[in-house]
């Protein structure tokens, strides 16, 4: 019996592992990247997602929009507007072909990217905190370290972002000091000549 409970928890955790996806795809300016996901009534969609720039040398946030369609298009599900991350998870109402878009529809930046992590589908009744079974333990369990790979992520973008930032002020605070050791010579110059021709001594012949 221990053995059929050891193997079934075995088979939950491959199982997961293997609903688990990540991504990373650009996003054209003034366009959206979509994808579909074929669920069932009852199932949750996860989805965390990271809005970054491919350019290295950019230093600021962006930011995008998220939206969760119904099967028809017609029905928003969810809709995240100006994030520039997120963590959003909806039970499906009903069964259908469920389309998820990230949006840069307001922005012309041609080097938006976005990176986000699809957590498959999980059923509800497994992931319930009440249910005091052994799947019920792994499902958890592995929600939470796809919630640690999820901040993990975050946090190397984040870092990325505010490295190029630091650099490129020091880089501006390098170029200041070096105009300002120039102005200082300069004015030195100025000064020694100006006070080497007030005491000049001229004769008139």
């Amino acid at each position: 019996m221990l053995l059929c409970s050891i193997k079934q928890a075995i088979g939950a955790c491959l199982m997961l592992l293997c609903a688990v996806q990540a991504h990373n795809v650009l996003l054209p300016p003034y366009g959206r990247r979509c994808f579909f996901e074929n669920l069932n009534k009852g199932d949750e969609l996860a989805v965390s997602y990271q809005f970054g720039n491919r350019d290295p040398d950019h230093q600021t946030q962006l930011t995008g929009d998220f939206v969760v369609y119904g099967p028809e298009r017609n029905d928003v599900l969810k809709a995240e507007r100006g994030q520039s991350h997120g963590d959003v998870s909806l039970t499906v109402p009903y069964k259908g072909k469920f389309q998820y878009c990230f949006v840069n529809e307001n922005s012309g930046i041609e080097t938006k990217d976005v990176t986000f992590n699809i957590h498959g589908v999980i059923y509800v009744d497994p992931s319930d905190p009440e249910a005091n079974t052994l799947d019920g333990a792994v499902t958890r369990l592995s929600n939470l370290v796809h919630t640690v790979q999820d901040e993990q992520s975050y946090i190397v973008i984040r870092e990325r972002t505010h490295r190029n930032t630091a650099e490129s002020t020091n880089d501006r605070v390098k170029w200041w000091s070096v105009f300002q050791l120039g102005v200082v010579i300069v004015n030195s110059v100025f000064q020694i000549y100006y006070l080497k021709r007030f005491f000049e001594v001229t004769s008139i012949v």
